[in-house]
């Protein structure tokens, strides 16, 4: 497997489906790009789900968090997208994503963004 950044996410059958349980990821170390100032913008990703028929698989998430490097993106935005894109790959029963961002300009950000199934 590759370890360029990449924005594919792989998945697995749930080991356990029928059985409602949490899983739950922490990326201290993301990066992504102030789109009004070019500055690096860092932040902790916390992801916590609940899975159905299939469960992401964590060398392509680190991998896709780490597409992000380089990208121009609102806290909001990045931090919506990564949910946006983790239902997509997974279908979860629910899953919330927050981004707490680190303080810039005196001001620390945490966005959070849920999913519940319908």
């Amino acid at each position: 497997m590759s370890t360029a950044p990449s924005r594919e996410l792989d998945t697995f059958e749930n080991p356990r489906p029928g059985r409602a349980y949490e899983v739950r990821f922490e990326c201290p170390e993301f990066t992504c790009v102030c789109p009004k100032t070019g500055q690096p913008d860092f932040a902790t990703i916390q992801i916590r789900y609940s899975p159905n028929a299939r469960c992401v698989e964590l060398k392509s998430l680190k991998l896709y968090l780490w597409s992000f490097r380089e990208v121009g993106a609102f806290h909001e935005d990045v931090t919506n997208k990564i949910l946006d894109d983790l239902v997509e790959a997974t279908a979860p029963a629910w899953m919330v994503v927050e981004g707490d961002f680190y303080v810039r300009g005196g001001i620390r950000t945490v966005v959070e963004a849920r999913y519940d199934a319908p």
